[in-house]
């Protein structure tokens, strides 16, 4: 049972659907960072002067990248000094990092920029994490990140068409200027209405001695890093789409204009199933839950390679489409169940617990979407090859992890 639904705000904590708003707005700062930059791609290349289009994928990649570090750093800062200064702290760098790819004039310039935004960004990504960890548990943890998570999915319906939308009536630089807005607001909102949730008695002192020891802790704990892998192997998938997508639905299917409306159309089922998965994690348990889904996305990933194979790299946009929402309903269920499940056994290492999980699972995603990437040339069927490898990585790494728990006397859906 989470601590939230025993206080109100009339003890100095927010209520729940309060709570979830703001942690859903902040966390989407980066999905939405993304993808409202999906349709500017062209234009960002013709400004900037990029003239291979595969170095478009640079944009995505650069802001992972600064993410991974970011990651590295703001767990442990959370852990020793709280949670709230944590994510202002990120907030402020991401802000900085968005002005900077705002007013750049050259790739090198810009793609500073989306570094420092990455690094900011984890800030607010990882310590709201560990704060969520801080109040929640088990089940009831899955769930209320099930429902934060239904709006870091839910920004895909929206962000490409906000991206569109603003260049319809501006540059492509009035973007940025929409994150920082954002950006503001989320951080005024926890700023006067959120209060610290890890105490100072509970605080972990940065102390290099004690971070290599808790390190190397979390990275003994096998089912903890069978399960980060697995959330690699599905967030490389799920960059491989996003550095590929305004391509494959502009270039290879001529969708035009409507490409903001059929990239939304693709995470429909993944908001609707993230939404369900609040309920339906409690009747069923986080493992069956993810066991469902993983094997829903082999399966639709493996007819997608199949029918890329017989149409010569690019099916009829129908079934692409049916696949694709078949495969994206499931990344909903997989992503707060897994994080849920990785950061469950850390206890008041929870903060680093976030940032090892989220930094080596970025990596391993930047890793496997660049080498996948690689052989995209106006095809479908890299897209679908590297969605069978990952889900076939991501089963093997979900049975390792449950098994050692087993041996261990421990269970997924009791710990």
């Amino acid at each position: 049972m989470s601590i939230l639904k025993k206080r109100t705000s009339a003890d100095g904590f927010l209520p729940e659907k309060e709570f979830i708003a703001l942690f859903a707005l902040m966390m989407s700062l980066t999905a939405l960072s993304m993808d409202s930059m999906l349709p500017a791609f062209p234009n960002i290349a013709t400004s900037l002067g990029i003239e291979d289009y595969q170095k478009t994928q640079w944009i995505v990649s650069a802001m992972i990248f600064g993410m991974m570090f970011g990651e590295i750093i703001f767990g442990p800062l959370s852990d020793a000094i709280g949670r709230k200064k944590c994510i202002l702290i990120g907030i402020g760098i991401y802000i900085g990092g968005s002005v900077i790819a705002l007013s750049a004039s050259s790739i090198e310039v810009f793609l500073l920029g989306r570094v420092i935004q990455g690094f900011g960004v984890s800030g607010p990504k990882i310590a709201s994490r560990a704060l969520v960890r801080d109040l929640y548990k088990g089940a009831a943890m899955a769930r209320i990140m099930s429902f934060v998570m239904m709006v870091f999915i839910l920004v895909p319906l929206l962000a490409p068409s906000i991206g569109q939308l603003v260049m319809q009536v501006a540059d492509w630089r009035w973007i940025f200027a929409l994150l920082v807005f954002q950006a503001s607001v989320a951080g005024g909102w926890l700023l006067l209405r959120q209060p610290e949730t890890l105490t100072k008695e509970n605080r972990i002192p940065l102390n290099r001695k004690r971070l290599i020891a808790d390190v190397r802790i979390i990275l003994s704990r096998r089912d903890v890093m069978a399960f980060t892998v697995l959330l690699g192997c599905i967030f490389g998938g799920l960059m491989l789409h996003i550095s590929t997508a305004q391509s494959i639905f502009q270039d290879v299917y001529q969708t035009g204009d409507r490409f903001p409306l059929y990239f939304a159309l693709l995470a429909i089922g993944s908001s609707v199933i993230n939404f369900s998965n609040g309920k339906i994690v409690q009747r069923v348990g986080m493992l069956r839950c993810v066991i469902a889904a993983l094997s829903v996305l082999l399966a639709a990933s493996f007819v997608l390679l199949l029918s890329t194979l017989y149409f010569d790299g690019v099916p009829p946009f129908v079934l692409f489409m049916g696949l694709g929402m078949i495969m994206f309903s499931c990344f909903g269920m997989v992503f707060g169940n897994v994080n849920a499940m990785a950061m469950e056994p850390l206890g008041k290492m929870a903060g680093l617990g976030a940032s090892v999980i989220s930094s080596l699972s970025s990596f391993l995603a930047i890793v496997f979407s660049t080498l996948v990437g690689l052989f995209y040339h106006f095809t479908v069927t890299p897209l679908a090859s590297g969605f069978v490898i990952f889900s076939i990585m991501a089963l093997v790494m979900l049975r390792y992890g449950n098994r050692y728990r087993q041996r261990s006397g421990e269970n997924v859906d009791d710990v």
